[in-house]
């Protein structure tokens, strides 16, 4: 009965939240429809900001608030969500200066910036906390990582609890966290890639590429979920696949010789690079 109250208490107090998603873009709309699809939150909740009058109205079609005005939408708000690029943040941060205040959070989730590069701007005491989510937010699948130059754990745990709702999530250092942009953020296309990949060898061999796409995807599923149920490391999944002189280990070579986690390896290496200097250029 107490764990019953406890979680009624939960969602009652999430719901009583307002919650101002700043960009409305792929992230923005992701995280948007992950916290309705999770039951926490409702639609009439939460605030979108797009610049097109189209966008807007989709949105609102969709039962979202939305506008353009950035200052309306953080007005009341328990919670900013800065989803925008970061070639315009400097823009939308002087739009809502004389609205917001020391009492909301402002969670940053824009590549290449920093908490203390809002709170410089702002040159105000407010909390901020950086979070590093991906596209599969949109179906409570995000790797979200969290963090924060602050000694208040409070404003933590709370950005944790909303992405928990859209996902697993890790808390790093700052230092790491461009590190985790071209991981885990950049990282979905790149698994998307070599299942893209995997369908065309598929097809190579005898199968129709719809059927293809499902092998590969199911596959890939298949090998993440051991991984993630019995907590091994890579290469024991691969020893129970492996046979001497078998097809998988000569498949494997080969794409050694050809370079396969060379070109992965270098890929996050030149993503993580250019993440950390989003900002400044």
């Amino acid at each position: 009965m107490r764990i019953v109250t406890f979680a009624a208490n939960q969602i009652k107090m999430a719901q009583e939240q307002k919650i101002a998603i700043l960009g409305g873009g792929n992230i923005g709309f992701a995280l948007a429809e992950g916290l309705v699809h999770s039951g926490k939150y409702t639609k009439e909740q939460i605030f979108l900001t797009r610049r097109r009058k189209r966008n807007i109205e989709k949105l609102q079609e969709l039962g979202y608030q939305a506008s353009s005005n950035n200052a309306e939408a953080v007005e009341g708000a328990n919670i900013i969500v800065l989803a925008i690029l970061p070639q315009t943040i400097n823009e939308v941060l002087d739009e809502i200066r004389d609205t917001i205040n020391h009492e909301q959070l402002i969670i940053t989730v824009i590549s290449g910036v920093t908490t203390q590069d809002v709170k410089d701007y702002l040159q105000m005491n407010i909390p901020v906390v950086k979070a590093m989510p991906n596209t599969a937010i949109a179906i409570q699948q995000s790797m979200t990582c969290i963090a924060a130059k602050t000694s208040n754990f409070a404003h933590i745990e709370k950005t944790e609890e909303l992405f928990q709702t859209v996902g697993d999530t890790v808390v790093i250092d700052e230092s790491q966290m461009t590190a985790a942009t071209a991981l885990c953020a950049c990282g979905i296309a790149f698994f998307l890639r070599s299942i893209r990949a995997a369908t065309q060898g598929g097809t190579e061999i005898g199968f129709h590429s719809h059927d293809a796409l499902k092998m590969a995807v199911q596959t890939a599923l298949g090998a993440a979920s051991l991984l993630q149920q019995n907590s091994s490391h890579p290469e024991d999944e691969i020893d129970k696949v492996t046979s001497p002189k078998g097809c998988t280990i000569a498949g494997l070579n080969e794409m050694e010789h050809q370079g396969f986690s060379s070109a992965l390896i270098k890929g996050i290496i030149t993503s993580n690079d250019k993440a950390g200097k989003l900002y400044k250029d």
